[in-house]
């Protein structure tokens, strides 16, 4: 039996967080949550096309949302949408300049000035606020 080539872990290689940090996790996260949001736009629009039957078409459609099921997916879609707002512009900040620091010499070991403090605030200040988004939106979906 061959050992296994660190470089040959494939798809479960690529999404460990526990190797990469997380600047991999907010890469991963970014990368559904803007799939999630193609999907949930999608779905919107057929969702929305359902006027087209009526009323009762419109009501009978709409309902399906009215249930818990419906309740957690569109908490969900809120939390994706936070995020990917948030860290979108956080990327869109540091593709500017903003808050990457000093370029220096790549002398051995190499630490990327990008990769600081204030991106990582970033990162983790976009999971809160998609965390409290989706908890005031199963607030006011349930009533409370």
């Amino acid at each position: 039996m061959e050992p296994i080539d660190e470089n040959k872990e494939g798809i479960g290689g690529m999404i460990n967080p526990r190797r990469y940090g997380i600047e991999r996790v907010a890469y991963l996260l970014m990368r559904l949550s803007g799939l999630g949001l193609l999907a949930y736009f999608i779905g919107h629009i057929y969702e929305t096309s359902s006027i087209l039957k009526g009323e009762v078409g419109w009501d009978e459609f709409l309902a399906i949302t009215q249930t818990n099921e419906g309740h957690a997916i569109l908490a969900i879609v809120i939390a994706m949408c936070v995020f990917h707002t948030v860290n979108g512009i956080r990327v869109m900040l540091g593709h500017g300049g903003v808050g990457v620091g000093k370029p220096s010499r790549p002398d051995y070991p190499y630490d990327p000035a990008s990769q600081n403090y204030r991106h990582k605030i970033g990162i983790y200040s976009a999971i809160v606020l998609a965390a409290i988004a989706m908890m005031y939106g199963l607030a006011v979906m349930y009533g409370e």
